[in-house]
């Protein structure tokens, strides 16, 4: 891991959600709401089994966000099904909701994306998915919450402001 970036392309920016990470205390109090297999790929850069998460085969509409934190991280508007057996889209809720790090594990050069907020692991990106952006976010089921279009936000960070608003 190393050399960061920012976003990707194609998807549009949503002003007013608060990227700052959470403090040790609120940190500590989110991961404790983990499961053994949500900390093992959250926290520890684990990866679920092909074709057995929650979200893979999920058609509602709504917007997918991190696990830990509730930050907006894909829309199902952007979700395409890669054959991958992982949940995959092709573009980001907001480029700057989601970081890119450079990944060298397991003896491959990959892209890995975490969230902004939190930095917790959501999978890889890679540059084979539809247009309009030719990239496939590979994310795992884990990693994510699903709220519902029209919901409520998720705000475990209690921080308000656009977390307080419902899903669009």
């Amino acid at each position: 891991m190393g050399n960061s970036e920012n976003g990707g392309a194609g998807a549009a920016r949503h002003p007013g959600y608060d990227l700052t990470p959470p403090g040790d205390a609120q940190r500590a109090a989110l991961v404790d709401t983990l499961s053994e297999e949500e900390r093992r790929v959250l926290l520890h850069h684990g990866t679920e089994a092909p074709f057995c998460g929650v979200f893979l085969d999920n058609k509602h509409e709504g917007t997918y966000c991190c696990r830990l934190c509730g930050l907006p991280l894909f829309r199902s508007s952007a979700k395409f099904d890669s054959g991958t057996g992982w949940p995959s889209f092709f573009a980001p809720f907001d480029p700057a909701h989601v970081r890119r790090l450079h990944d060298r594990s397991h003896g491959m050069e990959r892209t890995e994306i975490v969230c902004a907020r939190c930095g917790s692991h959501l999978g890889h990106v890679f540059p084979d998915g539809p247009p309009p952006t030719f990239e496939r976010h590979c994310l795992n089921s884990v990693s994510l919450s699903f709220v519902d279009r029209g919901a409520p936000w998720p705000d475990p960070l209690r921080r308000g402001g656009a977390e307080a608003a419902s899903a669009d």
